[in-house]
C-alpha cells in the first residue's frame, strides 16, 4: 500500500503552478487521489518530497528550463505541502534549493553577505548564547541554547515582505531554547526579557495559539549587547521534534499498530482536515472552485477568531464576516445582515484578524445579494461562500424567472388580444418546451427575443404587424404636427411636442438623464425613443428619416431613476474601489454593476459602473467627490451611456 500511496502522489505534478491555468476535472481528481493516499500512510507523502528533494539536488548541473521546472512544481506544491504538514527540516531544504535554482542572483548575493559577515556573527552569537546558559544555570532552568543556522530563503522572503535591508533583519542573528517541560519554556522566557529588552511587536505565542500545522513554539526578539536585534525561539523537545519533522514525529507503528492510533491529536487533526477537503469536493460547482479551496487550505496563511459562545474557527486569512457565516452554515450566510466584532458593528468587507469575536446578525427569510459574488468589492473571499451563494441563486432564479415571464407575456398577449392557453399551444412547440413553466423562465431570463416572439404570434394569428401599427402612428403624428400644438404628459416623465399618449422609452445608446436637452424619434415598433440632443446615434438617425424627429422636455413631475455608466480612471492601489463605492453608497446611488480592469505595466485602474441617477445635479454632485478620491485621475460619464 505503500507503494501504491507513492504511486497516487506522482498524480500530482500534472497540476500547474499558476493560479491563472484553467483546471481540468481530471486535474480535481489527482487531487483526489493525493488526498485519499495521504490519509492512509502519510509516510507516502514524505517518501515523495525526500524524492524531490533528491531530484533538485540531481538537476544542478542540468540545463536551466529543467531546474527552473522542478524548482517550479516544488514551490508551489511540495514545499507548501511539506509545511502544512510540519515537516520543517524538508520544508527549508525544499524552499532554499527552488530559491537557487528561480533566483540565481539573489541567492548569491544573500549567500554572499551571510559568508562576509560569518564570524563576526558567530562570536557575537557565542557570546550571548554563553551570557544566557549563564543566567538559567542561576535560575535552575534546564534546557539547551544554542545559535541555530538560518535560510536563505526565508532571509529572502522577509526581506521582501517586510521591505527590509540585509542589515535591518532581526532573524539573521538567531537562537533557539529547547527545554524539557513547559514551564521551564515561560521560565527561559522570563529571564531572556529580564536581562534584555524586547520588542513587543515581534512576539508571538504559538504555545497557546499553534499555527494551522500544528507547529508550536515561542518567538521572540530582543536587543543584545550592543542594540543588535536577536531572534530567540523558546520551544519543548516535543515540540522541536514535531517543527523538524512534523507527522513523521507520531510514527511508531509497532506490530500492526496503526498510525492513528500512535499519532495522538495532532495526527487526528491532519487526518480530519484532509477528510474535509474531500467531502468539501462533492459540494464544489465546478474543479476550479474545489482547486482554489484546495490551494487555500493548503498553501494560504490562516486566522482564527472566536464565535459567541468561544470555540475556534480556523478561516484563510483576509476572510470577512460572510465568509465565516457560510462557515458556520449555508443559512447563517443566506440570512446574514450584518456582524459584529466585539460589540461592535462592523461592514461586510471587514477582514477578520486574529482573535476577533465574530457575532452574526440574521435575519427570518434568506436574501443573499449578488453584489455579494463581485470579487472586486470584497464581500466574500472563500471559493466555499462564494459556492454556496451561486447555489442559491441557481435555484432562486428559475423561480423569480417564471414569473417576470408570466408578467411579460401577459403584457404582450393582452396588447395583442391572445388568450394564453392559444398562444401556448403555438409557443410550446416553436422553442420546443414541454410544459408553461419553462416558456415563462426562458422569456424572465431572456433566452427569448421578445420581438421575435410577438412577431411570431401576429403571423399565427393574423394581427397587424409592429410595423403596420407605427405607420398608423407615424401618420397620426404628421397629422398632428400641423395642428395647434400641445403638450402630453406621459405619467411626468417626458413630454413629447404635439403628441398624445404615444409610447415613449429612453434610448440605450445615450441614456439620457433629467437635466439633459432631449429629442424625440419616432422607431418603428417601439414608439418614440428619447436621446441626448448631442447624441451620435440620433444625428444619424437624423440625416435618414428628419420626418421622424420630434420636441421633447422633462416633465414636471418625473422621480423615476435612469442608468448611466460612469468611468473612473485612477492610479491602481488596494480598496481604491472600496473608497469609490463608499461615496456612492453615501450619496444613495444604486450600484448596478462594475466593470474593473487593470493595466500592470502603467499601475493603471479603469472601473466603469453603471449606477441609477435621478437627475442632473445628483450625477454632478458624485462626479466631483468621486474626483477628489486620493489617486483618482478623471472621473466623468461616458457619452454612450
Amino acid at each position: 500500500t505503500l507503494i501504491h500511496g507513492v504511486r497516487d502522489m506522482a498524480a500530482i505534478r500534472q497540476l500547474k503552478a499558476t493560479h491563472t491555468d484553467s483546471v481540468s476535472s481530471e486535474q480535481v481528481d489527482n487531487i483526489r487521489r493525493m488526498l485519499l493516499a495521504m490519509v492512509d500512510d502519510f509516510r507516502c507523502v514524505v517518501i515523495k518530497i525526500a524524492e524531490r528533494i533528491a531530484h533538485l539536488r540531481e538537476v544542478k548541473d542540468a540545463p536551466e528550463d529543467e531546474r527552473v521546472l522542478a524548482a517550479k512544481e516544488c514551490t508551489n506544491i511540495y514545499a507548501p505541502l511539506a509545511n502544512r504538514l510540519g515537516i520543517g527540516q524538508l520544508k527549508w531544504e525544499l524552499e532554499d534549493y527552488c530559491f537557487r535554482y528561480l533566483h540565481p542572483a539573489e541567492y548569491k548575493r544573500i549567500a554572499k553577505l551571510l559568508h562576509e559577515r560569518r564570524i563576526d556573527r558567530e562570536h557575537y552569537i557565542d557570546e550571548f548564547v554563553s551570557h544566557l546558559r549563564t543566567e538559567m544555570k542561576t535560575e535552575g532552568v534546564k534546557a539547551e541554547v544554542y545559535g541555530r543556522p538560518k535560510h536563505i530563503y526565508s532571509i529572502w522572503r522577509k526581506m521582501q515582505k517586510k521591505h527590509l535591508a540585509f542589515d535591518e533583519l532581526f532573524d539573521v542573528r538567531a537562537v533557539r531554547i529547547v527545554a524539557e517541560r513547559l514551564q521551564d519554556c515561560y521560565a527561559a522566557l522570563g529571564i531572556v526579557h529580564t536581562h534584555y529588552r524586547h520588542l513587543p511587536d515581534e512576539f508571538d505565542d504559538y504555545v497557546a495559539n499553534p499555527k494551522p500545522n500544528g507547529y508550536q513554539s515561542i518567538h521572540t526578539v530582543v536587543l543584545g549587547p550592543g542594540g543588535k536585534t536577536i531572534e530567540i525561539q523558546i520551544r519543548t523537545r516535543q515540540m522541536h521534534e514535531d517543527a523538524e519533522l512534523g507527522v513523521a514525529a507520531h510514527w511508531k507503528y509497532k506490530e500492526g499498530a496503526s498510525a492513528a492510533a500512535s499519532g495522538g491529536r495532532g495526527y487526528e487533526d491532519r487526518i480530519a482536515w484532509l477528510r474535509k477537503l474531500i467531502a468539501w469536493q462533492e459540494e464544489m460547482a465546478d474543479s476550479g472552485e474545489m482547486l482554489d479551496e484546495v490551494r487555500s487550505q493548503v498553501f494560504d496563511d490562516r486566522v482564527y477568531v472566536f464565535t459567541p459562545k468561544g470555540d475556534v474557527v480556523d478561516l484563510p486569512s483576509g476572510s470577512t464576516p460572510l465568509d465565516f457565516a457560510y462557515h458556520i452554515h449555508s443559512d447563517v450566510g443566506h440570512r446574514c445582515i450584518g456582524a459584529k466584532i466585539g460589540g461592535r458593528i462592523v461592514p461586510f468587507t471587514y477582514q477578520l484578524q486574529m482573535g476577533d469575536q465574530i457575532e452574526i446578525i440574521t435575519q427570518k427569510q434568506p436574501n443573499p445579494s449578488r453584489d455579494w459574488l463581485n470579487p472586486n468589492l470584497g464581500y466574500v473571499t472563500t471559493s466555499r461562500g462564494r459556492s454556496k451563494i451561486h447555489a442559491w441563486f441557481r435555484k432562486q432564479d428559475r423561480d423569480k424567472n417564471i414569473l417576470a415571464g408570466r408578467q411579460i407575456l401577459d403584457d404582450e398577449l393582452e396588447h395583442l388580444g391572445i388568450s394564453l392557453k392559444d398562444a401556448e399551444k403555438h409557443l410550446l412547440p416553436r422553442y420546443n418546451f414541454n410544459e408553461q413553466d419553462e416558456l415563462l423562465a426562458a422569456i424572465g431570463g431572456g433566452d427569448i427575443r421578445l420581438n421575435q416572439m410577438v412577431n411570431f404570434l401576429q403571423a399565427q394569428f393574423n394581427k397587424p404587424s409592429a410595423a403596420e401599427q407605427d405607420a398608423a402612428a407615424l401618420k397620426q403624428l404628421q397629422q398632428k404636427t400641423h395642428a395647434p400644438q400641445n403638450r402630453s404628459k406621459d405619467n411626468g416623465r417626458v413630454v413629447v411636442e404635439g403628441v398624445g399618449n404615444l409610447m415613449h422609452h429612453i434610448a440605450r445608446c445615450c441614456q439620457p438623464i433629467p437635466g439633459d436637452e432631449i429629442v424625440g424619434f419616432i422607431t418603428q415598433g417601439r414608439g418614440i425613443s428619447v436621446h441626448r440632443a448631442d447624441c451620435d446615434q440620433l444625428a444619424e438617425l437624423q440625416s435618414h428619416a428628419p420626418e421622424r424627429i420630434v420636441d421633447a422636455v422633462w416633465g414636471e413631475s418625473y422621480s423615476a431613476g435612469y442608468s448611466l455608466v460612469v468611468r473612473v480612471q485612477a492610479n491602481d492601489r488596494s480598496g481604491l474601489l472600496r473608497d469609490i463605492t463608499t461615496i456612492l453608497a453615501n450619496e444613495k446611488v444604486n450600484v448596478l454593476g462594475v466593470a474593473s480592469r487593470s493595466d500592470t505595466k502603467q499601475q493603471m485602474a479603469t472601473i466603469d459602473m453603471t449606477i441609477e441617477i435621478y437627475n442632473l445635479q445628483v450625477l454632478g454632485r458624485v462626479l466631483a467627490k468621486l474626483n477628489q478620491v486620493p489617486d483618482v485621475i478623471d472621473a466623468r460619464r461616458l457619452h454612450g451611456g
